[in-house]
């Protein structure tokens, strides 16, 4: 993809052939280099590092004893900054439970810091393309996204679905802890926490600086830090001290923006990082500085005063060819053969767990409903689960697509029951699936827009 930036007229294009690849992979500038396999992988396992030819970085791990699966891995983020090769590495070492479990591992930094979920799903079949070119063609290839990157593959399984009756080049699709639905569904509470924080604090932007859009995220030229909207939340709210030190008036306040938002206090700063310099690389370099987010007409709940509340929030409304942009680059259309797993904590601090129903509704519109698996742990994380559920979901979807064995929540509890003395060796994680629970819908967590 030579323009990174969002083009309406290209995405109409996508839009309507979601079935065919976007772009054809560029050429690849060098081979995989031999590279020295980064703790915890197994000893003689093989690793590779790269750059793939378009500006991503790479790595690529091959067991001792492989068994011929291939996982491609769809990393989380998206990073604002550059690419950076000890991205790929970071992710190889927290996914060194693929590698024990006999699979090869391949995962990409993305060709570009910063939002773009169609853009890292063709880096991700570039990087599948350079495994196969130099490592010969899998038994099997699954597709693994974790959180961002869940939507990823999620949009990759629909870009190189079968064609004109060639194959798949992927066999199963693994969803963990996903932000699904499209980044309008998954980002619309962000701009709540803009606009609420923002009644609650006044201070992002304070009084005395340039006023701006909150869904713009932050001004270009801006030289607001990290550490200094720490230090600003930290002054409003009293999130990073003890809450005996807390004041009345900060207790108050992290009450009604908690409440209102439903977030927890330990995710606070991290979703107004994400509101900030993610919406400005989203907003101002990929949407031409158009607003894909609004809240005309949400109604906020919550806080002490919810008529005082929602008469003082900033209002903004969303232009329709950002949003549209927006959804035609993340949204999935749910048209995809490949079989599907998902696993979410109920807990998630960072992606709602309600995101899980916003994809079942996708797929079960587009008729792929029967082909989709839910699993809920009852866990607090976000970013890794326990390391005895990642080996029972891959091998649950390869019997699914050897056998026609399709899983259920019970099956999947129990499989990981019977490797958790395999895999959970320091007795820190077993095995959390819930088989009856379900997700909410998403309107139970974040107020519906006005359509």
């Amino acid at each position: 993809m030579k323009n990174t930036r969002f083009s309406l007229a290209a995405f109409a294009l996508l839009g309507s052939a979601a079935l065919q690849p976007a772009h054809a992979a560029p050429g690849v500038i060098d081979a995989p280099q031999v590279a020295t396999c980064p703790a915890p992988v197994p000893e003689a396992t093989r690793c590779y590092t790269g750059e793939d030819g378009a500006g991503a970085f790479y790595w690529i791990a091959i067991p001792r004893d492989w068994n011929r699966v291939l996982v491609m891995h769809a990393h989380g983020g998206p990073e604002t900054g550059p690419p950076r090769p000890q991205r790929s590495e970071d992710d190889l070492k927290r996914w060194a439970i693929t590698v024990k479990a006999g699979n090869a591992w391949a995962g990409s930094t993305y060709r570009r810091g910063g939002y773009g979920v169609t853009m890292a799903a063709e880096d991700t079949e570039r990087l599948r393309q350079i495994f196969v070119r130099h490592f010969g063609q899998p038994r099997r290839t699954l597709l693994h996204g974790q959180s961002y990157g869940a939507g990823v593959a999620a949009k990759a399984a629909e870009l190189y679905a079968p064609v004109h009756g060639a194959k798949s080049p992927y066999d199963g699709l693994l969803l963990t802890s996903g932000v699904l639905g499209g980044g309008n569904a998954a980002y619309d509470f962000r701009l709540d926490l803009r606009v609420v924080y923002q009644y609650a604090c006044g201070n992002h932007p304070r009084p005395d600086e340039v006023q701006y859009p909150l869904w713009t995220g932050l001004p270009m030229d801006s030289t607001l830090t990290r550490a200094d909207l720490a230090a600003r939340v930290k002054d409003c709210t009293g999130v990073g001290t003890p809450v005996a030190q807390r004041t009345p008036e900060q207790i108050a306040r992290l009450k009604t923006i908690l409440s209102v938002v439903k977030i927890q206090e330990r995710s606070l700063l991290g979703h107004l990082t994400w509101a900030t310099w993610l919406f400005q690389d989203l907003v101002q370099k990929r949407l031409d500085g158009r607003n894909p987010f609004g809240n005309v007409g949400v109604v906020y709940q919550g806080s002490a005063d919810d008529a005082a509340l929602n008469a003082g929030v900033a209002r903004y409304a969303a232009d329709p060819q950002a949003k549209g942009a927006l959804a035609v680059d993340s949204q999935p259309t749910g048209r995809t053969a490949l079989p599907t797993l998902g696993l979410h904590a109920i807990d998630d601090p960072t992606a709602f767990v309600e995101l899980e129903s916003a994809y079942r509704s996708i797929r079960d519109a587009a008729g792929t409903g029967e082909l989709l698996v839910q699993s809920f742990s009852s866990e607090r994380e976000h970013s890794y689960l326990s390391d005895s559920e990642y080996p029972a979901l891959f091998a649950a979807l390869l019997d699914w697509i050897d056998k026609g064995e399709k899983p259920t929540p019970e099956s999947l509890a129990q499989r990981c029951a019977t490797l958790k003395a395999r895999y959970d060796t320091d007795g820190k994680n077993g095995c959390h699936i819930q088989p009856g629970w379900q997700a909410p819908a998403l309107d139970s967590r974040v107020p519906p827009r006005n359509p």
